[in-house]
């Protein structure tokens, strides 16, 4: 078993992995070692308190149950340590491994990782857990890469003292495991990351040649670009059925940032919206270049393009500006100054392949062509850009002293620049900036008032500054797209139609798109509609969440490119996977909230997207008081919104997504009882008005395990959206419960059920798959063998009538003949008059198709006659459409075939107003159809137009 080992315990397990592999140390050594002192206790104070900080408080939310999390598990072992330390002394040998498990561990610990444990040569680490970080992948490679070029460090100076050579092999994968807590005594609680995931990133470190890292397809997709790879292309991995690329690291890529990464993958898609942002910003431009200075903050959410509005910014107004940009990152707060030095580097145009020389060179040139009186501000900047003179005259300096006058030096190089020209400084992601750079900030806004300079910043809502009071400082908050600028992006992204492009003028010669090409085309257009909307309700106006899901659904292969009409849907889909780049984005979020703020929005998240307040405090166990509290934290957070309702609170997530994050991290078996208990509330709550909430049962019992509640909820969901003519849900609610009573035991309380649910199924099906379809006619004569299995010698009627329905269009006539005279004998024998109404519409229809025009008309006019629209209208729902708006229409076709034009107009117009009158979609769309179809005949193309559109509205 792989473990997760808590508390301050790695280094003890190092040494006695190291122990264990050489036998017992000696009294003392044969030969001089490089390091004596064994990595007990290495966790640095500050990671060692925040790791104990998440250890504690997971075991709070889940006891030993734990919770999902997604993670990059690193491996790490040393080749060629067997014959390094054969014949040596065991406590020699000790020496020389520890100060290696040691260069390792520092790696780890420098990029915020947890060495889980030590495992005699070599380590096993996580990222992304205990402490959660959205960029774990990337900052696995970093350590990966730090620790190597360590290593290739240690083993030259081994080797210079006559060792053998020492090498390491590298391994990681991202994927999702289960944490859990296992207390083993009061000092030391065990974590255990179970998955698949850490498996596959031990055959990455086996698969390495020594020297090398070799990661799998899933943490090289996430983080390609900002590291460069070689593809050692499709490799069989034990346990994994299918072979699966992976790759070596060769080093870091020239990337950093999310925007420059996506830029470079698959090009910046056209900019949307933002105009108000960008008027802000020129207006902050025109003033300092007026001499007046500026501070801009941008603050907002992640992925709602703070960045790119810069970027934007940058390529239409800054001309005649120096525009200088940093960027600060998640793992470089450890490191002093970092966007500041990046931001000199790009000033004074220094290369990575300038040597100690060539940078003094280009800084001290600059430098004195700028302004003489700048001389004393070279040991500084030498200092930031790692060209310090030996002895340096700052090395003796007091700290405090020498960051004073660092911040002057940048201070006073900023300002002088500007008076050559207007300058614009680009801090970005200021929620990750380390403390020394935002000092320089500080002093630096202090200076800025009358000079012309435009400093922007960027930064999340958690992020605080003093800045706020001066008069030349500007927040601009960033918001979420509105629908109609989701939708142009969206446009932007999948196509700007969804109705079909006029096709260019034919040549001599061409044929016109055949009729079931533009059939066809249209259902694609429709899927891809359906899709786009699934996609705008699912982000929320977020452009990165919108542009990742769709590259998602592309790698999966749901969208497809097609070159004559665009993006297509190769198969329809009612649920979006989370990117893993999403996801990391709103777990990180999420993980950085206290324990019991994290536990209540978990279990939130399992009660659903929205939610009374009654509802609320049945389901959490908690004091009134302190879920009060807890509740206006999440609000406080913008995690939840109150909403205005009656008459009680109810609350929504803010983010549909982070509702979705929250929920996939609790236990499968948690959810399964905070589904059973929230179903238990919500039938003793609403008692009295349960029809409200069947869709919320059936999904509540659904997810418990509760087959049988499940069930009776699903029916009930199912039968209420075919009165409301929720077609898709009718057709999701009653499938699934199809599914779920192959899960019961077979008694005739069941097949009694699944008869319900097939005959309440068939009319869906008609409407939404066609008469003729495979699936209609799957549930109707499934329905036939459970009739006959109940002991039934006459199926019911709505079963039979289905039957006939799906013979009649597939135009088996005879067949249907046959079932007609049954229709109508059980229509009299049971004296029902709504029975009466379809049977005659049935025989009606079968005789027209048969060309019995006649007979066909007396059908449809008893039809009609026996029609009494209070009582009957039900009847649309129970068999798919009206019968005596259907009589009507054919009645009419009859009449006009039989050569009676006027009284054919008037049937086809009582059609129209009748399905106007019954509330039932589908009916008044077959009367427009069939009514225009009459228009057309009589070549009223006026009509014909205004009945078409009004279906197409419809429809």
């Amino acid at each position: 078993m792989l473990v997760w080992v808590g508390e301050a315990t790695e280094g003890e397990r190092t040494g006695e992995s190291v122990n264990r592999r050489i036998g017992e140390p000696k009294t003392s050594p044969q030969h001089p070692a490089p390091n004596t002192q064994p990595p007990i206790s290495y966790t640095p104070a500050h990671l060692a308190e925040r790791i104990r900080a998440e250890q504690a408080a997971l075991e709070a939310r889940s006891g030993t149950d734990g919770e999902r999390k997604t993670i990059t598990a690193l491996f790490a072992d040393l080749k060629g340590s067997t014959a390094l330390i054969e014949g040596l002394d065991p406590e020699e040998a000790r020496a020389i491994i520890d100060p290696a498990l040691h260069l390792m561990m520092d790696a780890v610990h420098q990029y915020d990782g947890y060495v889980a444990q030590a495992l005699g040569d070599g380590i096993f680490a996580l990222f992304g857990a205990p402490i959660a970080h959205e960029d774990h992948p990337q900052r696995a490679l970093y350590a990966a890469l730090r620790m190597q070029e360590a290593m290739r460090r240690y083993a030259d100076t081994l080797r210079a003292k006559g060792y053998p050579p020492l090498q390491m092999r590298v391994g990681l994968n991202t994927g999702e495991v289960v944490v859990r807590s296992i207390r083993k005594d009061d000092l030391h609680t065990d974590y255990v990351p179970v998955g698949h995931s850490t498996n596959l990133a031990a055959r990455m470190e086996q698969l390495a040649n020594p020297g090398s890292i070799v990661v799998s397809a899933y943490t090289h997709r996430l983080t390609d670009g900002y590291f460069a790879f070689k593809d050692l292309g499709p490799t069989q991995i034990k346990g994994v059925e299918e072979p699966l690329n992976i790759y070596e690291v060769l080093g870091a890529g020239p990337l950093r940032t999310r925007l420059q990464v996506t830029a470079t993958r698959r090009g910046l898609t056209r900019f949307v919206g933002r105009q108000s942002e960008m008027d802000q910003l020129q207006r902050a431009l025109d003033q300092a270049k007026a001499g007046h200075g500026q501070i801009v903050g941008t603050m907002g959410e992640p992925g709602l393009g703070k960045s790119r509005l810069f970027y934007e910014f940058k390529l239409l107004s800054v001309t005649g500006c120096l525009v200088l940009e940093a960027y600060s990152v998640s793992h470089g707060k450890a490191t002093a100054y970092l966007p500041v030095i990046e931001l000199l580097k790009s000033y004074f145009d220094i290369q990575a392949q300038d040597d100690e020389r060539k940078r003094r060179e280009k800084v001290g040139g600059k430098i004195l062509m700028l302004d003489r009186s700048l001389e004393d501000t070279l040991p500084y900047l030498f200092a930031l850009l790692g060209v310090e003179e030996q002895p340096s005259p700052l090395q003796q300096m007091d700290a405090q002293i020498r960051c004073r006058r660092t911040f002057e030096a940048l201070k006073k190089l900023f300002l002088r620049e500007s008076l050559n020209q207007p300058l614009v400084l680009i801090f970005e992601d200021l929620h990750w900036i380390d403390g020394e750079t935002q000092g320089f900030l500080d002093v630096l806004s202090e200076s800025m008032a009358s000079a012309k300079l435009l400093l922007l910043t960027n930064y999340r809502p958690e992020y605080r500054h003093e800045w706020g009071q001066k008069t030349y400082y500007t927040q601009l908050r960033l918001a979420p797209f509105g629908r109609e600028e989701a939708e142009e992006f969206l446009d932007v992204l999948l196509g700007e139609h969804s109705s079909p492009q006029p096709s260019p003028q034919r040549g001599e010669g061409e044929s016109p798109r055949p009729t079931g090409e533009r059939a066809r085309v249209r259902g694609m257009e429709s899927h891809l509609h359906a899709l786009k909307q699934l996609i705008l309700d699912k982000t929320q106006g977020t452009p990165f969440f919108m542009e990742e899901i769709v590259q998602e659904l592309v790698e999966q292969g749901v969208l497809r490119h097609d070159a004559a009409i665009g993006w297509v849907v190769t198969h329809p889909t009612t649920a979006l996977q989370l990117p893993t780049t999403v996801q990391g984005i709103l777990a990180a979020r999420i993980d950085r909230l206290a324990s019991d703020e994290k536990a209540l929005l978990q279990q939130l998240a399992v009660i659903g997207r929205e939610f009374p307040l009654s509802l609320i405090r049945q389901v959490i166990a908690q004091p009134e008081g302190e879920l009060y509290r807890l509740l206006a934290s999440l609000q406080r957070k913008e995690f939840l919104y109150e909403q205005p309702a009656f008459p009680e609170v109810e609350y929504i997530f803010k983010h549909a997504l982070t509702q979705e994050v929250a929920y996939g991290t609790v236990l499968q078996e948690r959810r399964k009882v905070l589904h059973e208990q929230v179903g238990q509330v919500i039938e003793q709550l609403f008692v009295g008005r349960l029809d409200e909430h069947y869709s919320e049962l059936a999904h509540h019992y659904n997810r418990s395990g509760d087959a049988a509640k499940a069930v009776e909820y699903l029916s009930l969901a199912g039968q209420q959206a075919v009165r409301h003519s929720a077609h898709a849900e009718a057709v999701s609610h009653l499938t699934t419960a199809l599914g779920l009573l192959k899960t019961l035991p077979d008694t005739p309380e069941c097949t009694q059920q699944e008869l319900t649910l097939q005959i309440a199924l068939g009319p869906v099906l008609m409407s939404t798959k066609g008469y003729a379809a495979s699936e209609t006619g799957a549930a109707y004569l499934r329905a036939v063998e459970l009739c006959q299995q109940l002991g039934e010698t006459t199926p019911r009627f709505p079963v039979l009538y289905g039957v006939w329905a799906f013979q009649v269009v597939r135009a088996e006539y005879q067949t249907a003949l046959t079932l007609r005279e049954e229709l109508l004998h059980i229509a009299e024998q049971a004296h029902d008059p709504a029975l009466l109404v379809e049977a005659h519409w049935a025989l009606g229809c079968v005789l027209f198709f048969m060309g019995e025009l006649e007979a066909a008309r007396r059908h449809f006019e008893q039809s009609v006659a026996r029609y009494d629209a209070p009582q009957h209208r039900s009847l649309a729902i129970s068999y798919g459409h009206d019968p005596a708006m259907s009589a009507l229409i054919y009645e009419a076709c009859a009449l006009w075939l039989l050569g009676y034009p006027e009284q054919a107009l008037r049937q086809n117009q009582a059609s129209v107003t009748l399905a106007h009158g019954l509330a039932h979609p589908f009916s008044l769309a077959y009367a427009l159809c069939l009514a225009t179809v009459a228009h057309q005949y009589r070549r009223e193309w006026n009509q014909t137009q205004e009945q078409a559109e009004a279906g197409i509205v419809l429809a």
